[in-house]
């Protein structure tokens, strides 16, 4: 090839790749540019939904859990509720023939005293002249013990009852005697010739008693 022809070849491709070079980019479209928004917000909106539907089985999974527990607790709570009830059942089972037991010795101090009172103060403690002081001694040990088993009774909550003057309730006490009381409306306690004992709020032993009857019929006395 002829060296001319050569030149004016290599010339003409400089002037190509120079007019490359400084010719400007096209520049993107408007319409290209809305179209790329479109597909990304497209894109950001499905991965939203996607996001907020694992939150909401996150949440509905705790949920469940959560109530779960809530009623294992409750459960829990209801058994403890059931245990300690027939703990305390069975204690107040065992312990109920021992307050019986206390309440029978009281009594039988308290008429011991009544007794050693009504012979000191009777013609039998006069014609015997016992010595006044050994007869205070052994009577005031009674009235300790006595005092030591009211207070024993009272820890465990055991109170008599005081039915004088009250309406005869027959879950209280038993009738048995009645007598004829003008100042009383029929029914009424005028005396409690055996003491009952309340247990909280439970009777721990019926009281015997003695109520007003109208004056027409006599005074009976079982």
């Amino acid at each position: 090839m002829d060296d001319s022809i050569k030149q004016a070849l290599l010339s003409r491709f400089q002037a190509y790749l120079d007019t490359a070079e400084t010719e400007a980019p096209e520049p993107r479209t408007e319409t290209s540019d809305l179209y790329s928004l479109f597909i990304e917000i497209a894109g950001l909106r499905s991965e939203v939904r996607t996001e907020s539907r694992l939150v909401k089985e996150a949440l509905d999974q705790f949920r469940g859990v959560f109530d779960m527990l809530q009623a294992s607790q409750a459960n829990l709570q209801q058994e403890l509720e059931r245990a300690r009830s027939a703990a305390r059942d069975q204690a107040d089972a065992a312990l109920r023939p021992l307050l019986l037991d206390v309440i029978d010795l009281r009594d039988r101090l308290l008429a011991a005293l009544t007794f050693a009172a009504a012979q000191h103060s009777g013609w039998v403690g006069r014609l015997l002249r016992r010595p006044a002081s050994g007869d205070e001694a052994w009577q005031e040990g009674l009235r300790m013990t006595l005092r030591r088993l009211d207070q024993v009774l009272l820890d465990r909550r055991v109170v008599p009852t005081q039915l004088v003057g009250l309406p005869f309730d027959p879950r209280h006490a038993r009738v048995i005697g009645t007598s004829a009381d003008g100042s009383a409306a029929d029914g009424t306690v005028l005396e409690e010739v055996h003491t009952g004992f309340l247990w909280d709020d439970q009777v721990l032993r019926t009281a015997d008693v003695i109520v007003s009857k109208s004056a027409t019929g006599k005074g009976e006395r079982a």
